[in-house]
């Protein structure tokens, strides 16, 4: 009896906590930053080796700029965004660090990458409607779709703030026909996550 009036004792951020304890979620967590650790020091790496050994990254990072109009490069970010995340946003807002508008031009990134997001929200959403790509994707996204029926929400912040592709989390919210106004909502952190990132790559180059 005793044991029973204590867990109702317990507060729903208690509960919440032991819950994602008990499903994996902070395993999950730790997992997904131990495996982001080094791409990004190799990322960074290449980087330096690029800019000492190749070419300096200033210099590539103008030629961008004057090679490939806005509207180009904004472009390839959308839809390296709504399918996979397959080009680095660093790079994106590397390139927006040497504009003459940096922050205007960070906005326009964060803009594209939230709506990317969505793309691929609805992207997953559709996949409903054609059976064998929906069971193709099922089996392919298995672990992505059940951690998303799990923690849902808390797995959309986690995509939208840390180094994992914010993609792959949009198609699985929108497998499982998660609630479009709260996957809207938490996808907004997109934006701290590109201000935290433009602030420290924007110090590092300029």
């Amino acid at each position: 009896m005793e044991k029973v009036q204590k867990f109702k004792k317990k507060s729903r951020l208690q509960l919440l906590h032991q819950y994602y304890v008990y499903t994996g979620f902070y395993s999950f967590l730790k997992t997904i930053l131990k495996k982001s650790f080094w791409p990004i020091v190799i990322f960074i790496v290449a980087i330096l080796g690029i800019h000492f050994f190749v070419m300096n990254i200033n210099d590539i990072l103008e030629l961008m700029i004057s090679s490939f109009p806005t509207a180009g490069i904004l472009s390839v970010f959308l839809i390296s965004e709504s399918i996979l995340g397959l080009i680095p946003p660093e790079i994106f807002i590397a390139w927006a660090a040497k504009t003459d508008s940096s922050w205007f031009y960070l906005g326009l990134l964060s803009i594209a990458s939230y709506l990317g997001g969505v793309i691929s929200y609805f992207s997953g959403r559709t996949f409903a409607y054609f059976p064998s790509v929906y069971e193709f994707l099922e089996v392919k996204m298995t672990k992505h779709v059940n951690n998303m029926r799990k923690w849902g929400g808390l797995l959309i912040i986690a995509g939208a703030l840390l180094p994992v592709p914010f993609a792959i989390t949009s198609v699985a919210a929108g497998i499982i026909k998660y609630p479009l106004p709260s996957y809207l909502a938490y996808g907004l952190l997109r934006f701290v996550r590109f201000a935290i990132y433009g602030w420290m790559i924007f110090g590092a180059i300029n």
